[in-house]
This record gives structure tokens, C-alpha cells and sequence, in this order.
């Protein structure tokens, strides 16, 4: 089925090319179907990157997904057209007010910033709350994972010694769960990322209904699952596209940043070559899984009966 997204978004052009089938709105009104309402919150100052990578790993399901796109009233993004913005982004105070199947949340470059002196941590912290009511599964990624683990449980955000950067291998805590169903016995994502959380202060949070169900010797707590799957935080970045490390590489290179070459990723560890993709499977599944066992087996047919 296809994913249906606003008409002329830049990234239809670029999924076609893969072979990846998408239906504007206009085509999708006239069908008789009551597609998955699917928000999107993308916090990354690449946004149209970030749009195609999230569309990119959504398609592969064969729902029907309604995508749309949030934005944060209190924050105007410097990275991307005004144009585009207008054209396919809506403010949460626009969207308050309705009901989604699902909610993405990016991640943010925002690692040293303390979250209370985030210029939008109020109206974030408001999208969280609003999230708990009226969405029926939210996945917080990266950034925004250790921030709404912090806003929900009070778990706090550690800065590490060195980025955590590159490709890591991970075990599974809990994998009879059906956000592992297909899953090998270990997979490997991407991280990108200068903070982590401590899995202690996530096991003193066991009698909330939260879990790690992923984790990595290398990179620490990667999945924690909280209210039985009503949300997913993630720090890896398994949405990455091939490149999307080798162009973080190089953009620090270029500013002069010290920067340690991603792990596991190029062959023999030399930039020269090209990047090796061990995720995109594991990427495929859990998404998959999420969208069919925790979002569309879950959620009401009439969307204004989800609590």
C-alpha cells in the first residue's frame, strides 16, 4: 500500500527513483479507506533529509499511512525554506486538537543544552503530554528519546567523554516482544550522538511500565519501551540513510571539529571507501512491526476513541 503525503513534498520525487509507490492527498480522499493518521514532529534543522529518510523506511509497510508533518510554533528553522515549511508543515497548536494512529519524534543537535534552557522545552513538553492522550503510539528518537525519558520519569541525560558515532552491534533484552518479530539473534544501527542514559536509572523505573529491550555493549541503552508499547524511545538512528554518517564525517572534517571515524562502517576503517549498510533489514522490521502490532492492531477504527 502507499504511504500518502502532501502533494509536491521534494521527497516524492527522490522515493520514486527507488522504486517506492506514494499517493498525494487529493488521490487518497477519493478512495474508501481510512488510512493510519501518521504525525510526524521533525525536529532536525535538514528537514527535507529527515523527511525522506523517515518516508523512505515507512513505505515498506503495506498499510495505508496518512503522513503529516509537525512543526514547533516557538521555533523558526534557519535550514530549510520558509516555502517549504509553509507548504507541508503545521503547527502543533494547529493539531492539538485532532487525534493520531502514530508519532515520530526526531532527534535534535541540542546534546549541551540542559532541556530546561531549550527555547521550545515548554511547548515540547506540551506535545508529550498531548502525545500520552491522543496518540496511540509515539517512537522519540535519539534527543528527543532522552528528553521525554527525562519529561515522563525524570531519567537524566549524561553527556559522554567522546560521540558516540558509528555502526554498533545490539542485543535483545526482551525478544519475544513483536517489535523484534523477524529480528536475527543481534543487529546492528547507526548512532550519532554526544549523549546516553544510565540503565540503572531506567531499571528504577521498572514499576512504571518501563523496560530496556535494547542494548549494546558499545553504545549503551538503544531501546526502551514504556507503557507496553504506547512509546518506544530510540537513541540509535536506524531511519539513517547509507550516506547519512559519511556526510556527518565530513561536514566536522571540513569545520575543523575533532571527530573520530565512525565505527564499524567504512571497510578497513578508511574514509576513502565506501560505507558497508548492516542496519537496513533491522530498520525495515522494526518500523514494520510497529506500525502493524502497536499502532494498527491497537488503534480504534474510529480515531476519536483513542485514550
Amino acid at each position: 500500500m502507499p504511504l500518502i503525503l502532501p502533494d509536491q513534498l521534494p521527497a516524492i520525487n527522490t522515493l520514486k527513483q527507488e522504486n517506492i509507490f506514494t499517493m498525494g492527498y487529493k488521490r487518497a480522499d477519493s478512495q474508501q479507506i481510512r488510512p493510519l493518521r501518521l504525525a510526524v514532529l521533525n525536529l532536525m534543522p535538514l528537514k527535507i533529509t529527515t523527511e525522506t529518510d523517515f518516508i523512505r523506511i515507512l513505505s515498506n509497510s503495506a498499510l495505508q499511512i496518512q503522513v503529516e508533518f509537525m512543526k514547533i510554533k516557538s521555533h523558526t528553522s534557519k535550514n530549510t525554506p520558509i516555502e517549504h515549511m509553509l507548504a507541508f508543515y503545521r503547527t502543533f497548536e494547529d493539531m492539538k486538537k485532532e487525534k493520531y494512529d502514530g508519532l515520530i519524534v526526531t532527534g535534535a543537535p541540542l546534546e549541551f543544552i540542559n532541556f530546561e534552557d531549550v527555547t521550545y522545552w515548554n511547548e515540547l513538553r506540551e506535545v508529550f503530554d498531548w502525545a500520552h492522550h491522543n496518540v496511540t503510539s509515539t517512537i522519540y528518537v535519539c534527543w528527543a528519546a532522552c528528553a521525554a525519558l527525562y519529561h515522563f520519569y525524570g531519567v537524566p541525560k549524561r553527556n559522554t567523554d567522546g560521540k558516540v558515532f558509528g555502526v554498533f552491534n545490539h542485543k535483545m533484552l526482551a525478544p519475544e516482544l513483536p517489535i523484534f518479530r523477524g529480528f536475527d539473534d543481534e543487529f546492528f544501527a547507526p548512532h550519532s550522538r554526544y549523549f546516553d542514559v544510565d540503565r540503572e536509572d531506567i531499571l528504577k523505573m521498572s514499576s512504571q511500565n518501563l523496560q530496556i529491550i535494547a542494548e549494546s555493549d558499545e553504545a549503551g541503552v538503544t531501546i526502551v519501551e514504556g507503557r507496553n508499547g504506547r512509546e518506544f524511545f530510540i537513541t540509535c538512528h536506524l531511519e539513517y540513510s547509507p550516506m547519512t554518517l559519511n556526510d556527518e564525517y565530513w561536514r566536522d572534517v571540513a569545520k575543523g571539529k575533532p571527530i573520530n571515524i565512525p565505527k564499524n562502517y567504512y571497510p578497513d576503517d578508511n574514509p576513502k571507501n565506501h560505507p558497508i549498510v548492516r542496519w537496513r533489514a533491522a530498520a525495515n522490521l522494526l518500523y514494520t512491526n510497529w506500525l502493524n502490532y502497536y499502532v494498527y492492531q491497537e488503534t480504534p477504527y474510529n480515531i476519536n476513541e483513542i485514550e
